[in-house]
């Protein structure tokens, strides 16, 4: 738009462009906006016909949105991605796009927790018939799926806290049988470990936050899908709930993401070492990688390595013991999230959740989550944990 006035009012508003000729930069720009500018007045009323991937205002995304985007369906190998303020927003917005009132919903009862809140009551109140299982038993699969009625089915994979792999491409079958659409949450993994998409999965979800981002400082999701049709239908669930994501925070986790293999690659390798020596110890540890993990013939088929996050079962420990073996630490802090920098560990129960599944108020968990400190400084933590645990 070529404006020529010399009003001060104007010529403060209203920046000369500058060129970009010469112009090359690593680093994507962060481009911010509420407004998007039209060329003339037909661009302007034919803005409908951008969507679901143009640009139509700032809400639906911009350059830097959509650079993350395609960064991660590259990741996936898949066809699109969605990004969104949470890993939590991810799995509502998939649930309210495709679940409606009358129709079923499945859960794993293993999944992250405020997904069943969430479930339980706000899709309830709009009249969803919600469901749990036991992702590990295909039997209770098959006695709950509704052909027909059935219209979504939700795994994590690893289960959140308690670790259970789940024979996604088993699920995935019974799914389309009956069918319904199989989504799954895939933060643990991330598109480098496992890719559900190519395992038989419709919909994967993942909290950027995690991994992606990698530095504890910010909240981020994503929808990553092959079916465009499923695609269109999220990006007008998010436009008509008036969701949108900040270009700033995507800028963030196109910085966190160039380092995200090397870093899951160093938690993974060590996460391994430490579980093979915290089960020496005489502690029960869930990780994939230990042949008595009872996932470990499933990780080694579907995942192509393990990532920093795993968890330790505790039978009949007192929670005042729990909290003195935690309390001692100094490298690893307490908190929730993973997959940042520092190290990180939280006590866990799960026997208030579980409906599906077997639980107990005799066991608790502590889920550790492994980052770039000395492995010398996080042993000696976790050596001091385990002597005060297993006293």
């Amino acid at each position: 738009m070529d404006i020529s006035s010399n009003n001060n009012d104007t010529v403060c508003v209203v920046p000369p462009p500058a060129s970009l000729e010469g112009f090359a930069s690593l680093s994507v720009p962060v481009y911010r906006a509420s407004t998007i500018v039209f060329p003339n007045v037909a661009a302007y009323r034919a803005r409908a016909t951008r969507s679901p991937d143009g640009y139509t205002y700032g809400l639906a995304g911009t350059p830097t949105t959509r650079t993350l985007e395609n960064q991660l369906t590259q990741i996936h190998s898949a066809s699109r991605s969605i990004i969104v303020p949470s890993g939590q927003c991810a799995i509502t917005t998939v649930m309210l796009a495709l679940v409606s009132h009358g129709e079923h919903l499945l859960i794993a009862d293993n999944v992250y927790p405020p997904v069943k809140l969430f479930a339980r009551t706000i899709l309830h109140s709009f009249g969803v018939d919600m469901e749990y299982f036991d992702p590990t038993r295909l039997a209770d699969l098959d006695a709950k799926l509704r052909p027909g009625a059935t219209k979504l089915v939700w795994v994590e994979s690893p289960g959140s806290t308690t670790m259970e792999i789940c024979d996604i491409p088993a699920i995935a079958a019974r799914c389309r049988r009956s069918g319904a659409l199989l989504g799954c949450d895939n933060t643990w993994a991330t598109g480098l470990l496992c890719r559900p998409l190519s395992l038989g999965v419709d919909v994967v979800a993942e909290a950027l936050t995690k991994y992606a981002g990698g530095h504890s400082d910010l909240v981020l999701g994503a929808i990553i899908l092959d079916d465009l049709e499923l695609y269109a239908r999220f990006r007008s669930t998010l436009g008509a709930l008036g969701v949108g994501t900040s270009p700033d925070d995507c800028s963030h986790v196109l910085r966190g993401i160039q380092t995200m293999a090397l870093r899951i690659r160093h938690a993974g390798a060590l996460s391994e070492v430490f579980a093979h020596r915290l089960e020496r110890s005489g502690l029960n540890v869930l990780h994939p990688s230990l042949p008595s993990f009872s996932g470990h013939a499933l990780w080694q088929r579907d995942f192509g390595g393990c990532s920093g996050v795993f968890s330790l079962l505790l039978q009949d420990v007192d929670v005042s013991k729990v909290d003195r073996a935690l309390d001692q630490l100094r490298t690893f802090v307490i908190g929730a999230s993973w997959g940042g920098t520092r190290s990180i560990v939280a006590p866990m129960t799960v026997a208030g959740e579980r409906q599906a599944m077997p639980a107990s108020e005799h066991q608790s968990y502590i889920r550790l989550s492994l980052g770039l400190e000395s492995a010398e400084d996080l042993w000696r933590d976790l050596e001091g944990m385990s002597d005060v645990l297993l006293v």
